[in-house]
């Protein structure tokens, strides 16, 4: 793979981008916020996605970073917004089960943990690795944290949309020649999961009147005594 200053740099810079969209998952305290930073976060993704194929000339990356563009900050939120009532979207605040300052600190500690695991893995001479698999584990990891510290739905749902981010931004520049069918299945499945979500997530607000999963915990716990 033809590493260039450019290349590299430009990667460090969307690297560096999509880990602050990876802690913003965690900070931001309102749903079209969250849903915001994962829409900035898959961008931030095809960008590499672009960045490798420039460099290596594997023109399969050019479609896998449309097919990203397309899929997770297109026609996600677009699914969302169609299936999740509106109350949920113009809520202010969202109830976590770690406070920010907590959560910062946690999603410090897996950032570090990130590179510690990744750093003796990637290959010394190989620029693009040694960003994007640490990179990628510490999104995957916080947004691990996003996923089971928030209580709404919808959140939680972005949560593990934005694991998938980060497993598949450490993927790419391990493999950057998997196959094209292998991203439109994976793509096709995270659409399906998000579709289903959106709607089981509709029809417990119009039946319960709420989304909080802690609240819906204790209903049942209440409900079974």
């Amino acid at each position: 793979m033809v590493q260039s200053a450019w290349a590299v740099a430009l990667n460090d810079l969307a690297g560096g981008l999509f880990l602050l969209t990876a802690v913003a998952l965690v900070v931001v305290r309102q749903v079209q916020a969250c849903l915001a930073a994962f829409v900035l976060e898959s961008v931030l993704l095809a960008a590499s996605a672009f960045i490798l194929a420039a460099a290596s000339g594997i023109p399969d990356l050019v479609a896998v970073g449309l097919i990203t563009i397309a899929v997770k900050a297109v026609l996600l939120p677009w699914l969302l917004r169609g299936t999740v009532p509106e109350e949920i979207y113009t809520r202010r605040e969202l109830s976590q089960l770690v406070n920010v300052p907590a959560s910062l600190l946690i999603a410090l500690a897996l950032t570090l943990a990130a590179y510690l695991i990744a750093v003796p893995l990637a290959p010394a001479q190989d620029a693009f690795i040694r960003v994007n698999l640490p990179i990628g584990l510490a999104g995957l990891f916080i947004s691990a944290l996003s996923l089971v510290t928030r209580r709404e739905a919808v959140p939680q749902l972005v949560g593990l949309l934005a694991m998938e981010n980060g497993a598949f931004l450490a993927g790419v520049s391990i493999a950057p020649d998997l196959p094209l069918i292998a991203e439109l299945a994976a793509s096709f499945d995270v659409l399906v999961i998000v579709l289903v979500m959106g709607i089981l997530t509709r029809a417990i607000h119009e039946h319960v009147g709420t989304t909080d999963i802690v609240e819906l915990v204790e209903r049942s716990d209440e409900e079974e005594l």
